[in-house]
C-alpha cells in the first residue's frame, strides 16, 4: 500500500472542505478529499492506501465527515504521530483504524508500507525500516473489525440472543 504523506496540524477542513458537508455518502465525500491541499489525491488514491501525518491529525471541527471521506477513498488506515481526540473517536466509530507512531515522520510520500494492526508494526518496504506504533486495544480492534460502533453493537446484541 502507498503512503500519502501530510504534515502536522492537518485539520478536518483540509481533509474535506466544509462546502461538501451536504454530501451524504462516504463515496461522495471521497471525491473531494484533500481537494484544497492535494488536488490529485481523490483521483489517484487506491483502495488500501495509507495516510501518514505528523502531530495533531484531524484537528479542527468535530465533524464525522472527515474520517468518512477517508474511508470512502478506501484508505486502509491513518498513521500519525498524534491525533486530535475527537477525530480519533469519530474514526473508530465508523471503523477507520488509526495508529499513533512516532516514526511516522520518517515515512516518505509514495513509500510502500505493510501494516500489522494487532501488533502495531509498520513496515516500510521502500526504506527497509520498521516502526513501532501503539497498537489498538482489543475492544477497539473489535469495533474497527466490525466496521464501526453501530455494527459492533449489533454483533454484541446478536451474541446475547
Amino acid at each position: 500500500m502507498r503512503a500519502w504523506k501530510f504534515g502536522d496540524d492537518v485539520d478536518t477542513d483540509a481533509i474535506i472542505p466544509g462546502r461538501y458537508l451536504v454530501l451524504n455518502t462516504p463515496e461522495e465525500l471521497a471525491a473531494h478529499a484533500f481537494e484544497g491541499v492535494r488536488p490529485e489525491f481523490a483521483s489517484s488514491v487506491k483502495k488500501g492506501d495509507v495516510v501518514v501525518a505528523g502531530r495533531n491529525f484531524g484537528c479542527g471541527s468535530s465533524r464525522e465527515h472527515a474520517p468518512l471521506a477517508l474511508k470512502g477513498c478506501g484508505i486502509q488506515c491513518v498513521i500519525a504521530k498524534s491525533f486530535a481526540r475527537i477525530f480519533f473517536r469519530n474514526s473508530i466509530n465508523i471503523g477507520l483504524p488509526l495508529l499513533e507512531c512516532e516514526g511516522a515522520g520518517a515515512i516518505e510520500d509514495g513509500d510502500e508500507l505493510r501494516i500489522d494492526m494487532g501488533a502495531g508494526i509498520v513496515e516500510n518496504i521502500t526504506q527497509q525500516r520498521t516502526y513501532r506504533a501503539s497498537s489498538l486495544p482489543d475492544f477497539i480492534q473489535r469495533i474497527v473489525g466490525a466496521g464501526g460502533l453501530i455494527p459492533f453493537a449489533r454483533e454484541l446484541l446478536e451474541e446475547e440472543q
